[in-house]
C-alpha cells in the first residue's frame, strides 16, 4: 500500500508541477518575487566543476539478442562548439512545497542518468532550482510556488547568458517538469528576442506536451521555432510522449485538452495536436532507436520502467539493447506520440520495458534513455551544422 501512494503523490506532483506553470505567469506573492532574487546560480552541472555528475563516466554494455556483450568505451567529440542547458524533472524528496537549493542525491542521478551522456558533444550546465517537489500534492502546488520555481530557472539561464555563454550555440533539454519549465522559457526569453533565438541550436523538450496547430511544424506554443525535420537544421525543437500502445481515452500525455493540458488550465485552439518528433527518423516513418540505461544508479519511481535487477550484473555503468526497440511517430485516436515497439525476436531474454505508472504514462519514465543514443547523435550534428554557420 505504501508504494502505491507513492507512486499516486509522483504522479499528482508531475501534473501539479507541469500544470501551474501558465499560471506562474501571473504576478506572484511580494514574497516569492524577492525570495526568486538571488543573485547567483546554484550550479548542479558546469564545466570544470568539482565531482560534476554531468562528467560522469559513460562506458556501456551492449547487449545482443543473443546474450553476447561488449564493452562501448566512453568517447567525447574533439570539439563541442554549443552548451546544453538541461533542467531535470520532478525528483526532490524535501518536504516542502519548493524545494531548497541543496544538491541532493536525487539531483545527481538524474543528472547522470539523463544528461551525462550529452557531455560527449556539448559543454553541460544544469542549474538547482526550487522546484515543485514530490510533497507539493493535494492543492499544496500554488502558483506562487510554481512562479518561484519558474523563476530560478529564467534566473539561472540569465546568469547563463551573462557569463558563461561567450556568443556560443545552445541546446534546451528538460524532461517532465523541466520541459514544462524550458517551454515557458522559451515563451518568454527566446522566441520573441531574435537575437537570443539565433544562439538556439535546438530544443528537447520530452515527456511535455508541446502544441502546434495539426499538420504543421511550428505555431502553437512557439511562434518562431518549428520541428526539427533534418539532423542539420538548427533553431528547431525535437518533442514527444513515449508509449508502448495507443494512449487510453484521458492519457496524461500526447492529447491536447486531456490529461496534463487539463490540469495546466491553458486554452488550446480546436485545431492543435501534440507534437511528435522521432530523433531517429526526423522525417517520419520507424526506425530502430538506440537506449542506454544507467546501470547501477538508484532513480526511485524513475527506474520503475525496467524490472528490479535488471541491469545489476553490468560490469559498466550504462547497458545498452541494440536492436530491440523501434519508435514511430503516430497519430491515432486524437493522440500524437511516439510509438516504441519491442522488436525482439525467439530466445531474446533482455527485459521488457514496463508501464509502472499505468497505460495513461505510457513510457513517461524513460523518454529521454529509450532514445538517448539517437538524441546525441543528433545534438552532435547539429552542433557542428550551428558551427557552420556562426
Amino acid at each position: 500500500m505504501r508504494a502505491v501512494v507513492g507512486v499516486v503523490r509522483v504522479l499528482v506532483t508531475c501534473l501539479l508541477a507541469l500544470g501551474l506553470l501558465a499560471a506562474s505567469l501571473a504576478p506572484a506573492s511580494p514574497a516569492a518575487s524577492a525570495a526568486s532574487n538571488t543573485p547567483r546560480t546554484v550550479w548542479l552541472c558546469q564545466p570544470h566543476l568539482a565531482d560534476d555528475p554531468c562528467a560522469a563516466d559513460r562506458a556501456a554494455t551492449l547487449v545482443a539478442a543473443d546474450g553476447s556483450t561488449r564493452v562501448e568505451p566512453q568517447s567525447t567529440a574533439k570539439s563541442r562548439p554549443v552548451d546544453c542547458f538541461y533542467v531535470y524533472p520532478t525528483v526532490s524528496l524535501q518536504p516542502t512545497i519548493n524545494a531548497n537549493r541543496n544538491i541532493d542525491p536525487n539531483e545527481t542521478s538524474v543528472a547522470i542518468a539523463q544528461a551525462s551522456r550529452f557531455s560527449q558533444v556539448c559543454r553541460v550546465y544544469a542549474p538547482i532550482y526550487r522546484q515543485l517537489t514530490l510533497r507539493a500534492i493535494g492543492g499544496g502546488a500554488t502558483r506562487a510556488a510554481a512562479a518561484l520555481a519558474y523563476g530560478d530557472v529564467r534566473d539561472a539561464w540569465r546568469d547563463y547568458l551573462a557569463h558563461d555563454n561567450h556568443g556560443r550555440g545552445v541546446v534546451l533539454i528538460g524532461h517532465s517538469q523541466g520541459a514544462g519549465m524550458l517551454t515557458q522559457l522559451i515563451k518568454q526569453e527566446i522566441d520573441p528576442k531574435r537575437d537570443v533565438r539565433r544562439r538556439l541550436a535546438s530544443a528537447l523538450l520530452l515527456g511535455g506536451n508541446v502544441l502546434v496547430p495539426r499538420g504543421r511544424d511550428v505555431g502553437g506554443d512557439f511562434a518562431h521555432i518549428p520541428a526539427c525535420r533534418t539532423a542539420t537544421q538548427t533553431g528547431c525543437v525535437v518533442a514527444y510522449s513515449s508509449f508502448d500502445q495507443a494512449p487510453p481515452a484521458g492519457s496524461i500525455f500526447g492529447r491536447v485538452n486531456a490529461g496534463f493540458n487539463a490540469v495546466r488550465g491553458t486554452t488550446t485552439p480546436a485545431k492543435s495536436e501534440v507534437l511528435c518528433v522521432n530523433p531517429a527518423a526526423l522525417r517520419g516513418g520507424a526506425a530502430v532507436v538506440h537506449p542506454y540505461f544507467p546501470a547501477h544508479l538508484d532513480l526511485g519511481v524513475l527506474g520503475g520502467a525496467l524490472p528490479a535487477g535488471a541491469l545489476a550484473s553490468a560490469p559498466t555503468p550504462w547497458v545498452s539493447y541494440p536492436g530491440l526497440f523501434r519508435a514511430e511517430c503516430r497519430h491515432a485516436n486524437g493522440a500524437s506520440y511516439l510509438q516504441i515497439n519491442d522488436e525482439r525476436g525467439a530466445g531474446d531474454t533482455r527485459p521488457h520495458l514496463i508501464d509502472s505508472l499505468g497505460a495513461g504514462w505510457g513510457l513517461h519514465l524513460v523518454d529521454v534513455n529509450i532514445d538517448q543514443g539517437d538524441l546525441v547523435r543528433l545534438v552532435g550534428r547539429q552542433a557542428t551544422a550551428y558551427a557552420a554557420k556562426s
